[in-house]
Formats: C-alpha cells, sequence, structure tokens
C-alpha cells in the first residue's frame, strides 16, 4: 500500500525511512519549490529542505556516529530542528528532542542515561551545556548559530550529502522522546519509524483534515510529541506548510504569526486558549481571514474556552487526549461533531478501554482507568524494564487517565489517576469541580487537589488565579463555592479556594499537581 493511504504497520515496506517518505514524498509529488518552513529567518522550500537534511545526514556519519546511536537536540524551533531530526532518522542515528526548560542536572541526567554519541545546540540555550561538555569528553557537540562549538551550518556545507537513505526497517527504533517528567526522572520512549507516518494518516489527516494548502502553527514546541505531530510530522504529511515559533507564545506573538501567515490550522493547549481569548491582543476575525480550525490537547478543553474560540473566530476547537507513549492523539472530536466538555470518540485505528481496580471493563457510566490499543505505541522505555512492564500490558498502554464513557461513546476525562479524589468513599474528579469553577467570571485557571480535613479526610481544594481586575477576598472565596455547589452534588465543592499568581506547569503546559498537593 502507498504510503500516503498506510493506517497499520503492516501498510508500510518492511525497508521503510520515515524521513525519506515525509520529505521525498513531497519531491515526488511536485513540491520542491513549495514552502516547507517559515521562521524567523525566512521561507524554505521543501527542495532545500529536502538537501539540508540530506547534508546533515551525511554530516552526522562523517562525525563518526553510527547507525542506532543516538543524538540528542536541544534545539529552539527553527528549521534546524526539521534538518536535525530527519536528518538523523535518514542516516539511521536516532535523534532524542529535549525540552529546551531543563535544568542543567535534567540534562546532565539525561546524556549519561542515553548514552548519546552527539548534541545538537542552539545558541541561546548553550550556558547549561558548556558545565556539562567537559565531563563528556567523548561527545561531539554542535552548535547552532554562534555556539562554543563547530557551527552546524559549517559542518553541514562541509559534508557530502547522503542522497540514499540508510535500509531501515519499519519497526527499528527511529528517536526517542522523554516524557515531560511532571513525575519522577523522565522516562525514554522509544519510538520506530512506522509511526510519524501513522499517527499522520491516521489523526492529521484522516481526523483533523490537515491539506495540501494549510499554513500550520503549533503552540507546542516541537520536542513535545504533540508540536512535533502538529509542526512537523502533519504538515509535512500533508504537503503543507509550517510557521515556527522559537520563542514564547504569547497572545500577541501567536496572533501576529496568524495574521502574517495566512495560519490556517492551530494547534494549541487549554492553558494558552484562555490567556489568548483574556487578552488585549487577541486578533479580530478580520485579522485572520484564513484560520479554519483549532485543535487542544495537553489538558482536557474547559467547555467555555472551547465556546469562546468557536464565538469569537466561527472556527471550532477539537479536543483530544494523546500521549508521550502513543506519540499523539488517540481519542478526539471531529470537526462538525464537537461536543464541549467531552474528549471525544477513539480515533480509527485505535481501540481504548475503561477498566475498574480489578482490570474488568467497568460499564458506561462508571469512572475508571483508560486504556489504549494501537500501531503507535512506543517500543517500550530505554533502560526502564519495571515502567515498562506496569505501562505496557500485552497489546495495551495504560494511559494514567480516569475516563467515564457514556451510552453513546463519547468519553468524558475524569483527571489523572493519581489525582483522582475520594469524598465519602464515592470518586470524585478535579476535572468537573474545575470545568465547574472556570465557569465563574473571575477565573481564569484552575487546578484542584486533595487536601486532607481535620478528620484526616480528603476533600477538594481549589487552586485559583484569577483575571485582571479581580482581588482574593473572603467574598469571592465564599462566591466561588457557592457557584460550584449550585453546578454539582455538594460534596464535591471545594472545602478550600487558594488564590494563586499562577500555576506551576511543566515546559509543555501541563499543570503539575503534584505540586500543589504538597502545599
Amino acid at each position: 500500500m502507498e504510503t500516503a493511504e498506510a493506517r497499520t504497520i503492516a501498510d508500510l515496506l518492511e525497508r521503510y525511512n520515515a524521513a525519506a517518505d515525509l520529505i521525498g514524498g513531497n519531491l515526488a509529488a511536485g513540491r520542491a519549490g513549495k514552502t516547507a518552513v517559515i521562521d524567523p529567518a525566512g521561507a524554505i522550500t521543501y527542495g532545500a529542505l529536502a538537501e539540508r537534511i540530506d547534508h546533515c545526514a551525511g554530516a552526522l556519519r562523517a562525525a563518526g556516529i553510527r547507525r542506532e546511536q543516538r543524538v540528542l537536540l536541544c534545539l529552539l524551533d527553527m528549521v534546524d530542528f526539521p534538518t536535525a531530526f530527519l536528518g538523523a532518522i535518514k542516516a539511521g542515528i536516532v535523534p532524542v528532542p529535549l525540552n529546551t526548560m531543563l535544568t542543567e542536572a535534567d540534562y546532565r541526567w539525561i546524556l549519561a542515561d542515553s548514552g548519546a554519541a552527539a548534541v545538537v545546540v542552539s545558541a541561546e540555550l548553550s550556558a547549561q551545556w558548556e558545565k556539562i561538555a567537559p565531563d563528556f569528553p567523548a561527545v561531539r557537540f554542535f552548535s547552532i548559530g554562534e555556539g562554543p562549538w563547530p557551527r552546524f551550518d559549517d559542518v553541514l556545507a562541509a559534508a557530502t550529502p547522503m542522497t540514499e537513505p540508510a535500509d531501515t526497517h519499519r519497526d527499528d527504533v527511529a528517536f526517542w522522546l522523554y516524557t515531560s517528567g511532571s513525575t519522577g526522572r523522565p522516562k525514554g520512549a522509544m519510538h520506530t519509524q512506522a509511526v510519524l507516518r501513522l499517527t499522520a494518516n491516521l489523526y492529521g489527516i484522516a481526523v483533523a483534515g490537515f491539506r495540501e494548502d494549510d499554513v500550520v502553527l503549533s503552540v507546542a514546541k516541537l520536542f513535545f510529541a504533540y508540536g512535533l505531530g502538529n509542526a512537523l510530522t502533519f504538515p509535512f504529511a500533508a504537503g503543507a506548510t509550517a510557521v515556527l515559533h522559537p520563542g514564547r507564545a504569547t497572545p500577541a506573538a501567536i496572533g501576529d504569526l496568524m495574521g502574517r501567515h495566512g495560519v490556517s490550522v492551530l494547534g494549541g493547549v487549554p492553558t494558552f486558549f484562555a490567556g489568548f481569548l483574556a487578552s488585549p491582543d487577541l486578533p479580530a476575525p478580520a485579522d485572520v481571514p484564513r484560520f479554519r480550525l483549532a485543535i487542544s490537547a495537553g489538558e482536557p478543553l474547559p467547555s467555555h474556552l472551547g465556546r469562546g474560540v468557536a464565538e469569537r473566530f466561527g472556527v471550532e476547537v477539537i479536543d483530544g487526549l494523546g500521549s508521550t507513549e502513543m506519540l499523539h492523539i488517540f481519542l478526539s472530536q471531529r470537526p462538525g461533531a464537537v461536543r464541549h466538555g467531552c474528549t471525544g470518540r477513539p480515533v480509527p485505528g485505535y481501540e481504548v478501554r475503561i477498566v475498574g481496580d480489578d482490570g474488568s471493563p467497568v460499564d458506561d457510566g462508571e469512572i475508571g482507568d483508560l486504556e489504549v490499543k494501537g500501531p503507535t505505541a512506543c517500543a517500550g522505555y530505554w533502560r526502564n524494564r519495571p515502567r515498562s512492564l506496569a505501562t505496557f500490558v500485552g497489546e495495551w498502554t495504560r494511559t494514567g487517565d480516569k475516563y467515564v464513557r457514556d451510552a453513546e461513546g463519547w468519553y468524558t476525562h475524569a483527571g489523572r489517576s493519581d489525582d483522582m479524589l475520594k469524598v465519602g468513599g464515592i470518586y470524585v474528579s478535579p476535572t468537573e469541580v474545575e470545568e465547574a469553577l472556570v465557569g465563574h467570571e473571575a477565573v481564569l485557571e484552575v487546578a484542584v487537589v486533595g487536601a486532607p480535613d481535620g478528620d484526616g479526610l480528603i476533600k477538594p481544594r481549589a487552586h485559583v488565579v484569577l483575571k485582571q481586575g479581580f482581588a482574593a477576598s473572603p467574598e469571592l472565596d465564599a462566591a466561588l463555592k457557592a457557584h460550584v455547589k449550585a453546578r454539582l452534588a455538594p460534596y464535591k465543592y471545594p472545602r478550600w479556594i487558594a488564590f494563586e499568581g499562577e500555576l506551576p506547569k511543566t515546559a509543555t503546559g501541563k499543570i503539575q499537581r503534584f505540586r500543589l498537593r504538597g502545599q
């Protein structure tokens, strides 16, 4: 079967290279002269990007990096990211994109854990790596821009291009993604050559509807599984154009890029959409005339945010659930069939089930643990067999999410497995309480965790960030509690309201509730 139609691993040729597919497919389709990527340095065509990738593959091989060795990529979202990521894959070398906001200790641990042979670093991120490099004399370092190591552009220019891809197998490990590390040490999820194409076909094209005339902008960065799909895999699979933004995703910056480049698809996270709608820099619909679709993932999308985007711009926000382990979204809303407040239905090609504490499926309407089965599951965690055995059970992957399914097959998020509360012996979903609170006019963001009362029994506690123009007060505290009581069963209301300046989050925008539980 042609790669453009592949929906299972068996649909791909056994000898398969993801980089050759994603880039070579566009050249074969006559898109060599079409813009593939736009970043602050300008636009680059598919043809020019293909040449950079070939030179990168040749340069890595010339540097003595062998097939299946790892190369860490600590890169901002610029054209150098797809160059290095796909260049390594084309050479049969394993790229490992890294969160660009980690500490020196995190980077040092990952470099040792991965056994990487090389590190490619954006100049702006060099300071921490300069402290690490002397302790790893066998590791090759390269700089993007004016950094302390050989310039990547100079290395590419001097290399003999590798025009033929490595003879990789569809089941060979192609790249790793370290988990976001919201709890404990990050885990290296190993993904195969097949999964980029399959996530693109199953979700990006078949569900989200990416197409050749799209211009795509992702708030989530490329080092994040969600951002990698939005801003690299899906646009390249569809022959579209990706706009890369290396800076912070402020409402002003995103609005400007959307208008200036004619963005049609915006990939965001709920935190961004909340700030976007509340910002004085929110663009007018006339400023973004090509905007046709928004995608949200990372955390459940509150109903009022989905409705807010729709009312402001006349476009739908399709919510979805994915994971680093599955690479991208496997449970999703559909354009034209959005039901606010729930995640959606399984993406075709995936199966999901909800199980109870004994591992047996629960009935519709009951909360349980969500598990997923599909062709894009990672091969396991690097050097972490205990976590691999705990997460991957036969063909099923434990997501760590609590869900409930209704009689019509719609799935609604009920919190993380370790975030769920039992109040009076009854499960309470923190997401449900959060959904009620964000409906109050004063609330911008909220996270609900469990806290012990005077009897040591767990009750909900809400950590609330207020919108501009509102101030914490005993009166507002009481009003928020009454607001929840009026909308949910009384036992679900938060016994305490903690007003916060901001909520602790990972670099990918996920709220770190475990940090709030300790307060």
